[in-house]
């Protein structure tokens, strides 16, 4: 049983950056593979960044390599999503989702927080 909360959002200029954190409150946080997703305004939510249990294999998508990066401090019970070199295409709402390894969806996820990058 994992319970999310992600925070870091706001209001940044284009070409800002924004550090989100996503803090469990799980005992096996460590056990689960924790990733971001996104959902911007008349759009499905997307796929931003996941990475496994232990932090060694990351999955990111095209439209964020080299401007995010997702890290994880399991002893913190967070994970995190720096973001760089936002773009107003950026804006969004950000969530947190974690699964089990050997899980074939994400099970749990946070509430969201807004990213709102302006031109």
């Amino acid at each position: 049983q994992v319970q999310l909360v992600e925070s870091g959002g706001g209001l940044v200029q284009a070409g800002g950056s924004l550090r989100l954190s996503c803090a469990a409150s799980g005992r096996t946080f460590s056990s689960y593979r924790m990733a971001w997703f996104r959902q911007a305004p008349g759009k499905e939510r997307e796929f931003v960044a996941s990475i496994s249990a232990s932090g060694s294999n990351i999955v990111q998508a095209d439209s964020v390599k080299g401007r995010f990066t997702i890290s994880r401090d399991n002893a913190k019970n967070t994970v995190y999503l720096q973001m760089n070199s936002l773009k107003p295409e950026d804006t969004a709402v950000y969530y947190c989702a974690a699964r089990n390894v050997v899980s074939a969806r994400y099970q749990y996820w946070g509430q969201g927080t807004q990213v709102t990058v302006s031109s």
